[in-house]
């Protein structure tokens, strides 16, 4: 099995370490072509204004100057000498639960793998910083048993999964659950705002936790109750049920 690694920390992240060698666990024909710096928060964002340079780090080993969106299309069309089976997107550090998924790099690359038709998995792992434990302990002791059922999965076309891993030590993780997407309340997000040496104001987004509900069967109660997650995801953002009610407001 050939398997693409990429991610949206950048291709000195520690995460990414870790992801190589949990990928090392299914395979030997491993590539990585990730962001040369940090991407966190680029979503499916693709570089259109800037000429975007390949950065060669090793046997196999790319970094791109752009978006994860540029590496995985990089790494698909002038890295590799034919297609993967699997893309891993990861290992980020923090957590892409609920809506966050739609700001999240980590989630946008393995989008891309699976527009491109190939099975794609982003992992992320929720952070304690004030635990004892290593912070991708979680990860490294579950990542390969999430993996490994999805493998031959029966996925539908242009669909990928989204797994987080709970904050806390591995032996402590209470096992794997199937959920669906919950929601935050952005409405309560925080926008700090501060002045610069010079007295300009600048605004700094994201600084505090965002408030959710957990909702039963949902990622953000799987974590809460250290489980791992594991989200099926779709590409098609078509609401149908009101497709029907607009078809019907142009019909006349």
């Amino acid at each position: 099995m050939r398997i693409l690694v990429t991610n949206d920390d950048g291709i000195f992240a520690p995460g990414l370490k870790v992801l190589e060698d949990i990928a090392a666990e299914f395979s030997d024909d491993i590539w990585v072509c990730a962001p040369h710096e940090e991407q966190s928060g680029a979503g499916h964002s693709l570089t259109l204004n800037a000429p975007v340079r390949l950065h060669t780090h090793g046997p196999r080993r790319f970094s791109v100057t752009g978006t994860p969106t540029d590496s995985v299309t990089l790494g698909l069309r002038k890295v590799m000498d034919s297609p993967p089976d699997l893309i891993l997107s990861g290992v980020n550090r923090g957590a892409n639960l609920g809506d966050d998924i739609t700001y999240s790099g980590t989630v946008s690359a393995a989008i891309e793998g699976a527009l491109a038709g190939i099975r794609s998995i982003a992992l992320s792992q929720v952070l304690n910083r004030s635990a004892e434990h290593e912070q991708f302990d979680a990860t490294r002791k579950w990542a390969a048993k999430a993996i490994a059922p999805l493998l031959d999965a029966p996925l539908p076309e242009r669909t990928l999964v989204n797994v987080n891993f709970p904050p806390i030590a591995g032996e402590k993780v209470a096992g794997i659950r199937a959920v669906r997407q919950g929601f935050h309340d952005y409405s309560r997000g925080s926008v700090v705002e501060g002045k610069d040496p010079r007295g300009l104001p600048y605004y700094w987004f994201g600084l505090h936790a965002i408030e959710h509900t957990l909702d039963h069967g949902t990622d953000l109660e799987a974590i809460d109750e250290g489980f791992v997650s594991v989200t099926p995801l779709q590409l098609d953002l078509t609401h149908h049920t009101s497709l029907e009610a607009l078809a019907g407001r142009y019909s006349q």
